[in-house]
């Protein structure tokens, strides 16, 4: 089965029989029945001519013209019925429509090359024999006029077909490459979407990381003065007011290292609703905000160590090799690091010997925090503890390019260790 350009163009198959719509249909089935009226006309010459009853010329004429109807199904079939019928001066609309469908549908070219060539000479030599019988018209007129009709009658409907033939062609090919772009854009944001709500959640989990860091730390060394405070307040009121002090100190700090965040994710927030794929802008702002903003670094680390001891803790600071000017990112990972495992010391290990060591190596910094066992005799602060912050270390160090290794020791204390390249590797 054929198809011409008439048939496309519908959303889907609702014609009967090779029809794919009704309008096909109906338009198929008035052109044969015009064709057929027609070649019945004509059928009533060829019957006197050829010595037959004029019933069944008009018979044979119905016959041929109601073929027409089949242009769509059998074009191939149709043409042939038109040159066949030729040389009985019948079917001139049958083989005009049949040769337009032939050249519209998807037959191969040189099959419409070679039924048109032949409709072309079957009309001129049908013309010329006819017309050469008049004992008034010159050699020269009849040539002429057989060549213009069979020309007029072969050669526009076969352009026109080829026309429509090659318009359709290319309507399909531009919306198949409409559906295809329609397919990209949407594949293309639908990973958008993804890409940002990847975002989002990775930037949820950074800022929870660093609201863990910046709490944890500072309220488990509140907690701890104000229990020593507590401990102390009618003995020894000079320690008591030192250690009120230390606590004041350390709730501003933590204040201000809030108030740092959230102006953070203030100043990322936009003032006007934004599409979900356009999250990632304000998302990607606040990334670059946390990583290039202040934050703490190597330098700093004596005076947490400081902080850890006014609460009681004893601390050794081992520093080794000479620090080069290392990445802000690299600095605050190290930090973040050391001051994480110094929190779960006071939280797990109170009153045990902590030792913090730190070396500078070519090309990395390596950091240690190791702490003895707690003794049995030792009040717990009752601090409470999600599991998030070994957690959250590893996260820090991996994301760098970095080795994270924590857990007990033999002796049975507990160790958290971490090595940083000095050109960070973001994975």
């Amino acid at each position: 089965m054929t198809s011409t350009g008439e048939e496309r163009g519908g959303a889907g198959r609702d014609g009967p029989w090779w029809w794919e719509r009704p309008r096909g249909a109906v338009l198929d089935v008035g052109l044969a029945a015009v064709s057929a009226v027609e070649c019945a006309v004509e059928g009533v010459p060829f019957a006197h001519e050829a010595g037959l009853p004029v019933p069944v010329g008009v018979l044979f004429g119905l016959l041929v013209g109601s073929t027409l109807v089949l242009r769509r199904r059998w074009p191939i079939a149709v043409v042939l019925v038109g040159i066949a019928v030729s040389p009985a001066a019948m079917g001139f609309l049958l083989g005009v429509v049949g040769l337009y469908t032939l050249a519209a549908c998807e037959v191969p070219r040189r099959i419409t090359a070679t039924l048109a060539s032949m409709s072309l000479v079957a009309t001129l030599v049908v013309m010329y024999v006819r017309t050469s019988g008049d004992q008034g018209a010159s050699q020269s007129l009849v040539i002429v006029l057989s060549v213009f009709v069979a020309v007029a009658l072969t050669v526009p409907p076969v352009l026109l077909g080829l026309y429509i033939g090659a318009r359709r062609r290319l309507m399909e090919s531009l919306e198949e490459r409409a559906d295809s772009l329609e397919r990209e854009l949407s594949l293309l944001a639908d990973r958008a979407e993804e890409r940002a709500e990847w975002a989002r959640t990775e930037e949820r989990t950074r800022i929870a990381r660093e609201m863990h860091d910046v709490v944890a730390h500072r309220v488990s060394l509140m907690v701890v003065h104000a229990a020593a405070l507590e401990a102390v307040a009618a003995k020894d009121p000079e320690r008591a007011a030192k250690n009120a002090a230390l606590v004041g100190d350390m709730g501003r700090q933590a204040l201000t290292e809030l108030r740092e965040m959230l102006g953070v994710l203030r100043a990322a927030e936009s003032p006007k609703r934004v599409p979900a794929a356009a999250a990632a802008v304000p998302v990607a702002a606040l990334v670059g905000s946390f990583e290039d903003g202040p934050g703490p670094s190597l330098g700093e680390l004596e005076a947490l160590v400081g902080q850890s001891r006014a609460a009681g803790m004893v601390v050794e600071l081992d520093v080794r090799g000479a620090g080069a000017g290392y990445p802000a990112e690299v600095e605050q990972t190290a930090y973040r690091v050391v001051q994480e495992a110094l929190t779960n010391c006071h939280k797990h290990a109170p009153g045990a010997r902590v030792v913090v060591r730190l070396a500078h190596r070519e090309g990395e910094v390596a950091m240690q925090v190791e702490n003895g066992p707690c003794g049995a005799d030792v009040d717990r602060p009752g601090l409470p503890s999600g599991g998030n912050g070994l957690v959250g270390m590893r996260e820090r160090v991996l994301g760098l390019g970095g080795v994270f290794v924590s857990g007990p020791t033999d002796e049975g204390g507990f160790k958290v260790s971490a090595v940083l390249p000095c050109a960070p590797r973001r994975g």
